[in-house]
């Protein structure tokens, strides 16, 4: 058990199934009393009753109130999971671009907002970001989604690098692929550069917990990422004409 998270009140969004589901029933079974937030009632309240958990479905930005007076006042950790997978080049149209930057970077803002004057008054809080790989990398034939997962890594940095002096902890988890119904929306761009190292979304779990326990900021369920994040640190030339590889090779395949 992780003494951090034993009765602490846990907010998963975007827990209706995939890596949210899976950190929702982690939650649980390491002690935490756990809202399950989905735009899918009927999954929110799935996994919540499997778990034992309260389901508050809706939208994420607009739940804290709610998901606070489930959890008897009080949210411990809170984890911004809620994702869209938007591809699509820059071509794509500014409602795909706004929904991108509103459920991926506005949304963390917004819960941010609502939560850390409690936080910073009482000295501790957690704040769980669910990223991407493409957050510090980027994704092949995704533009507004590797934008704002780049705009989410940036903000969970900022959070961290601006309150932990005042007791507030920051994960920001950038898994590749992970078997969820978005790796599979995610079409031959996700079968070329995702697929064969994909994992279980109960490994990003893992990876968290770990993550928590050795109070790290970023969490790599995909070790090797740190050495593609270098490498693209280091010699970004090199790094983007492989990229560029990679991109050929998908575009001979479409």
């Amino acid at each position: 058990m992780v003494e951090a998270v034993q009765d602490a009140g846990v907010v998963v969004t975007g827990a209706g199934g995939g890596i949210g589901a899976a950190l929702a029933r982690r939650f649980a079974a390491e002690g935490a009393r756990v809202v399950v937030n989905d735009l899918d009632a009927a999954k929110a309240g799935a996994v919540a009753d499997e778990i034992g958990a309260i389901a508050v479905p809706g939208d994420a930005s607009a739940i804290i109130g709610a998901a606070r007076e489930a959890l008897g006042g009080t949210v411990d950790i809170y984890c911004a999971n809620a994702g869209l997978a938007s591809g699509g080049s820059e071509a794509a149209g500014e409602t795909v671009w706004a929904q991108a930057w509103d459920v991926n970077v506005m949304a963390h803002v917004r819960a941010a907002h609502e939560l850390l004057p409690a936080w910073l008054e009482r000295g501790s809080g957690r704040f769980v970001s669910t990223v991407s790989a493409a957050g510090l990398l980027t994704m092949i034939g995704a533009a507004p989604y590797s934008v704002t997962k780049h705009g989410a890594y940036s903000f969970a940095e900022w959070l961290s690098l601006t309150y932990r002096h005042r007791g507030l902890k920051v994960h920001a988890i950038c898994p590749q692929g992970v078997r969820t119904d978005m790796l599979t929306a995610s079409g031959s761009a996700g079968d070329l550069v995702l697929q064969p190292t994909a994992i279980e979304p109960e490994a990003v779990a893992d990876a968290l917990f770990k993550g928590i326990e050795d109070d790290r900021f970023l969490i790599l369920p995909h070790p090797e990422v740190a050495g593609y994040y270098q490498a693209r640190a280091t010699d970004p030339d090199h790094w983007l004409t492989n990229m560029n590889h990679i991109q050929q090779k998908w575009e001979a395949t479409r």
